[in-house]
């Protein structure tokens, strides 16, 4: 785990369909909190979308790739720039655990937890991403969860955001060399 300054450590990719990122991040718990749960402080890193926050309560996620800093999407993701997830809240523990499907298709779900552990200044924060289906999926949802906490890192610490696509980018290239085969 690392205190993220730009130069964020790769999570770990188990090779089972399971990626774990932690990071340290400035601020009181709570702020944390509304940064993941509130759909616009959310839309700022992430994507918006309301959450009904209760376990088995939806979560709505709505992505517009290319608004998040303005980067050109590259033409690969391009049919996903502006998208929408469904999904259902599974464990909700206020301000300190939530957890919620996220669709894999073909009616296939994977699971996102949050975690946040309070620090003197910052916060401990998990991210777990379990049930990926396949090596793929892991490097992309991997370099794309790295993507989107530098963002969140930024936009906590008030610096200006990191583009997400470049970020993207060179976090694929180093998840390429450390994910394991299957």
């Amino acid at each position: 785990m690392t205190e993220d300054n730009g130069n964020d450590a790769l999570g770990t990719v188990r090779g089972d369909g399971t990626l774990i990122i932690e990071r340290i991040v400035p601020g009181a718990l709570e702020r944390v909190w509304e940064y993941i749960t509130d759909a616009d402080k959310r839309a700022t890193w992430l994507a918006g979308g309301e959450f009904d926050l209760r376990a088995g309560g939806e979560a709505r996620l709505s992505f517009r790739l290319d608004e998040l800093t303005g980067e050109p999407v590259p033409e690969r993701y391009g049919t996903v720039q502006h998208h929408e997830h469904i999904c259902r809240i599974t464990r909700c523990e206020p301000p300190h655990v939530l957890a919620f499907t996220w669709p894999e298709g073909g009616g296939a779900e994977s699971e996102v937890t949050f975690e946040l552990e309070p620090l003197e200044d910052s916060v401990l924060l998990r991210l777990t991403h379990r049930r990926l289906p396949d090596r793929e999926t892991e490097i992309d949802v991997a370099s794309g969860w790295h993507a989107h906490l530098g963002l969140l890192a930024d936009r906590l610490s008030a610096r200006p955001p990191r583009g997400f696509w470049s970020a993207h980018a060179a976090a694929e290239a180093r998840y390429e060399q450390i994910v394991p085969a299957r």
